[in-house]
């Protein structure tokens, strides 16, 4: 008398497709994060107890602790900054022009830019400092 033998349905997941798309995923934010940009100017702003809080804008000046100007992300000598001030037509009453700078810069050189600003004709600007 022969028994027919059970036959086993194992019932297996192919789970390589599903690896592929977890590699495809990981691969895809490993590249994209380092398109993330960062501020390209490390500056430590001083604190103020009065200091409100603002939305960017693109029209800043940022002195580092090194010395460097830089004016809307592009670095420029103090004595070419009026003129590259009085080409971006900032002067405009509606206009407004951010100073960031360094809180181990250089009083002085902050004191320079001041006045190319106010050569240059803009009336409303600000210097930018962190709440403590």
């Amino acid at each position: 008398m022969e028994f027919e033998r059970r036959r086993h349905n194992h019932a297996h997941m192919n789970i390589a497709p599903l690896v592929d798309v977890v590699f495809l995923l990981l691969l895809f934010f490993m590249l994209t994060s380092h398109f993330v940009q960062e501020p390209s100017i490390k500056i430590k702003l001083p604190d103020s107890q009065t200091a409100e809080t603002t939305t960017e804008t693109e029209r800043t000046i940022m002195v580092a602790k090194t010395g460097e100007i830089y004016f809307m992300d592009k670095r420029v000598d103090l004595e070419n900054l009026r003129m590259a001030i009085q080409e971006t037509g900032i002067s405009n009453k509606s206009e407004f022009l951010r100073i960031k700078s360094d809180k181990e810069a250089d009083v002085g050189l902050l004191v320079s830019v001041i006045d190319e600003v106010k050569l240059a004709g803009v009336t409303n600007f600000s210097i930018v400092t962190k709440r403590r």
